[in-house]
């Protein structure tokens, strides 16, 4: 069989992915070391995980869940973040929102709407 060589753009997304994984906002932070290692109903989440052309913070695989955690800068970039999400629904996931001072400040309210979301995924 033969070996699938990664395009430069996949590379570049890769260290990216790397890069943040080190690079953790503490809000990031916090959030994973709540959900990490199925900590969080027996989910097992990803985070910095390269999903189509993006990088997303956090993704559950096996439900389609992706997580944001947005700081200021997007309120710089509402049309990226947009198209974005737009491009992620449009491939059949479900993306959740939250900024940084609403983990930092009500991380278990940020943890029920999580498992609201993945219950009501479930149903469906």
């Amino acid at each position: 069989m033969p070996e699938i060589i990664p395009s430069k753009k996949d590379l570049n997304l890769v260290e990216e992915a790397k890069r943040l994984r080190k690079h953790q906002t503490p809000a990031e932070e916090k959030l994973w070391q709540a959900i990490r290692k199925r900590q969080l109903g027996g989910y097992k989440f990803r985070r910095q995980e390269i999903n189509g052309p993006f990088i997303v913070d956090f993704y559950n695989h096996q439900n389609g869940l992706i997580i944001e955690v947005d700081g200021g800068v997007h309120l710089q970039q509402q049309e990226y973040d947009a198209a974005r999400t737009e491009w992620l629904d449009a491939h059949g996931h479900v993306m959740i929102r939250f900024m940084n001072d609403e983990v930092l400040s009500h991380l278990e309210e940020v943890l029920k709407k999580i498992m609201q979301c993945l219950e009501t995924i479930n149903i469906s």
